[in-house]
């Protein structure tokens, strides 16, 4: 399926309260956008400290500026800090449980853990949006699951045929 290459702009946000101040260096965010670049995406990344103001106004400023594709990574476990599915959910208009569930599923055959993650997917406006672990490892694994839906979602929210 063709898409117009407008259709395949991108953020990735990075919740971290340590690589927001730069007390760690960010690696989960620029391996996100190397592998929705290495699928013909044009991607941008953001940093931001865990915190649900600031994770919404990114989440909303990306599609703002144009993202038909959300990916946020870290923020997703149990910690008390952990809020980047609390600052998604309720921005969702269409909630997409099943790639949430096959990211969880495809993660925890490479580290248990995984299932520990709260992240959540679904549809805000015209953008698909995801919540990943804050792991490269997760996103390694998550990106491909994403990748293998979003020109398919998006081509629904533009009003496409099955």
């Amino acid at each position: 399926m063709d898409h117009a290459p407008s259709s395949r702009v991108a953020r990735v946000i990075t919740v971290s309260d340590r690589a927001s101040t730069g007390q760690r260096e960010d690696r989960s965010g620029p391996a996100g956008v190397s592998l929705l670049e290495d699928a013909g995406w044009t991607a941008d990344l953001r940093v931001v400290p865990d915190d649900i103001d600031a994770i919404a106004g990114s989440i909303r400023s990306g599609i703002d500026t144009g993202a038909r594709l959300i990916v946020t990574t870290g923020g997703t476990g149990v910690a008390p800090r952990d809020v980047t599915p609390q600052a998604t959910a309720p921005l969702l208009r269409l909630s997409l449980p099943g790639i949430a569930e096959q990211i969880r599923q495809v993660g925890a055959e490479n580290v248990a853990g995984a299932i520990l993650s709260r992240g959540v997917a679904g549809v805000i406006g015209p953008a698909l949006v995801v919540n990943l672990a804050g792991s490269t490892g997760a996103v390694r694994d998550g990106i491909p699951v994403i990748l293998s839906v979003a020109d398919h979602v998006i081509s629904q929210l533009d009003g496409g045929d099955h």
